[in-house]
């Protein structure tokens, strides 16, 4: 049999002998024979993986060994190889221990759950959540039962998100439970109330462009959101010498458990290296994406002014209990991000992100082609390929192709985390929810328990002012999710794609011809002339824009966000060290800069 040469299938099938091919030499090796050196797996899984055909062929038809073909390797020894590094991969990761899980206690603390994510159930005229409603839900996610999640009591046509996606077995990286996160601010703890002021603020400068988001701005709203966030002691933001400033306003932090307290209740808050950098949208979403011949352009679609939801009480009624939403009306002209409203929307409904950034990072621009995006990054100093005279990696390992797919792989497995914590951990309450408990303290004269310093606000009253109630300004005409608020799964995904992309690239190398917004048409860019911006610290800076992208909405508090990075950039480890453990170059390991600004090897 003659291979036909332009045949892709032909040239990767091992080849099947005929009874009747006398010249073959595949006589001397009995099917029976072969067979029974594929211990590992089942005699018919093998065989039909091998040769692409059935055991249903012909009597006396033959199948090559591998091992007797000239050039070629032995088929059971790398059959075997992959067996050992699965369970050296099971073993080490049932080596981890289980940290310590411990909750806020808001769930425990009020019989009535005022403290815990109800949306989508059932709710009275205050917005208290029916409790036969929450006690199938807890059920639920109590028993791991599908049978339970079926059997939830909704309140509306909205459904509950992904609750068992969490209980799905990862065959790569570590467990959900294997990964910890401090709890989460409790609702009568003024830590709470900060970040409640600053998503006010956030609502209220939703139209604000970024480029007043500088140290010499007059922006009368920027400098009141700034002067009021540095009179709470609680406020756990970045800032510039211990001070809030316009220039650290809205950006990014990220939140660890303290390694001294080995309770896990401890929080570490950290800014990550570059975030602080030169101008607030990450080059990587102004940056065209190459892909092949094709590309594409970073202007986006977002919202018009004046777009904003749940300010009336009704409507906020009906989204909790999970009724259907109002719409959002769309600008006409697509643009670069500009305002805050515009990166609330880059994160509402996602694109390209980080999938374009490895595109961006790993693409040389080509100067015959005006539209053509790239930065041409050099790969990380550790990859093996690097130094090599007779080879380069490709799909199968150490090059963009293999990124990529780990990328999506990520992607699922920060998910499961994150929705762990959410669904079978902590069930804290969103901001909307929260910001009805404010509204009815003032309007209905509650009691409920959240802290003077919402209720004195600026924010609030400025809020009030221009939207005739102290509920929490939306973004998004459906408001959050159907899963609770901590932690956040957008940020899960921002940390676990920054950091692996931070491994696969050299971190340190700078970026060339950068570029902002023009501001008097944000339909164009200019160039940027400041403090250099390297690879590491603009995807640092994609990942905190992603992630307060969502705040900027209304529909996560910054903690929220700042623990899903560094949950995210626990995964990422977690994938990488499985990784390692199946290659085959001579590799000394993952290093970068973790977004706590120390390095690490994997």
């Amino acid at each position: 049999m003659q291979l036909n040469p332009n045949s892709h299938q032909d040239s990767q099938q091992p080849r099947v002998a005929n009874a009747g091919d006398k010249g073959s030499s595949f006589g001397r090796f009995s099917r029976r024979s072969f067979l029974g050196r594929s211990s590992l797996l089942t005699a018919a899984g093998f065989v039909a993986g091998v040769t692409g055909v059935s055991l249903s062929g012909k009597q006396g038809e033959d199948i090559v060994q591998a091992q007797e073909i000239v050039g070629r390797g032995n088929y059971t020894k790398l059959l075997e190889k992959a067996y050992k590094v699965r369970l050296a991969a099971a073993k080490a990761n049932q080596d981890i221990p289980i940290p310590p899980h411990p909750t806020n206690g808001d769930e425990e603390r009020y019989p009535n759950k005022i403290g815990s994510d109800s949306r989508g159930l059932p709710h009275n005229k205050l917005g208290e959540v029916d409790l036969k409603a929450y006690e199938s839900l807890t059920k639920a996610v109590t028993t791991h039962n599908h049978d339970d999640f079926e059997k939830v009591i909704l309140g509306g046509t909205r459904k509950l998100v992904n609750a068992q996606g969490p209980l799905a077995i990862s065959l790569e990286g570590c467990n959900p439970v294997q990964i910890s996160v401090p709890p989460p601010a409790t609702l009568a703890s003024p830590e709470r109330a900060a970040e409640a002021v600053e998503i006010y603020w956030q609502a209220l400068l939703r139209d604000v462009p970024f480029h007043k988001l500088q140290n010499n701005t007059e922006d009368p709203l920027v400098l009141a959101a700034v002067e009021e966030l540095n009179k709470l002691s609680a406020f756990k933001g970045p800032k510039q010498n211990g001070r809030v400033t316009p220039q650290s306003l809205f950006r990014g932090s990220v939140t660890y458990i303290d390694k001294n307290d080995k309770s896990g209740r401890t929080a570490k808050h950290v800014t990550a290296p570059g975030v602080l950098v030169g101008p607030h949208i990450s080059q990587f979403a102004l940056q065209n994406i190459p892909w092949g011949v094709q590309y594409v352009p970073p202007v986006i679609r977002t919202a018009l002014a004046g777009n904003d939801f749940l300010t009336d009480y009704e409507e906020w009624l009906n989204v909790q209990n999970g009724g259907a939403p109002k719409s959002l009306k769309y600008d006409p002209v697509r643009r670069y991000i500009f305002t805050i409203r515009d990166l609330s929307e880059f994160s509402h409904a996602p694109g390209a992100s980080f999938f374009g950034a490895s595109l961006i990072l790993g693409t040389t621009r080509n100067a015959n082609d005006p539209f053509s995006g790239g930065i041409g990054a050099p790969l990380n100093p550790g990859n093996p390929f690097v130094k090599s005279k007779t080879q380069q990696g490709g799909n199968g390992s150490f090059a963009v192709g293999h990124l990529q797919a780990l990328l999506n792989l990520g992607t699922s497995r920060a998910i499961r985390a994150a929705y762990w914590h959410k669904f079978y951990v902590h069930r804290i309450l969103r901001p909307e929810a929260y910001g009805g408990l404010v509204n009815n303290n003032i309007v209905n004269k509650t009691q409920y328990p959240v802290h003077q310093d919402i209720l004195n606000s600026k924010a609030i009253a400025q809020s009030f002012s221009k939207f005739g109630s102290y509920l929490l300004p939306h973004g998004y005409p459906e408001g959050s999710p159907i899963h609770s608020s901590y932690v956040g799964g957008a940020a899960a995904i921002a940390g676990v794609n920054a950091t692996l992309l931070k491994a696969y690239f050299d971190e340190d190398f700078v970026i060339p011809n950068p570029v902002v917004p023009d501001p008097n048409d944000p339909t164009k860019v200019i160039p940027y002339t400041g403090e250099p911006l390297t690879v590491g610290g603009e995807l640092n800076k994609l990942a905190a824009n992603y992630t307060l992208g969502r705040g900027h909405g209304g529909i996560h508090w910054r903690t929220d966000g700042s623990a899903g990075l560094a949950l995210g950039e626990e995964v990422a480890i977690s994938i990488l060290k499985d990784e390692r453990l199946g290659y085959n170059e001579k590799f000394n390991g993952f290093t970068f800069t973790k977004f706590d600004g120390n390095k690490i090897t994997v």
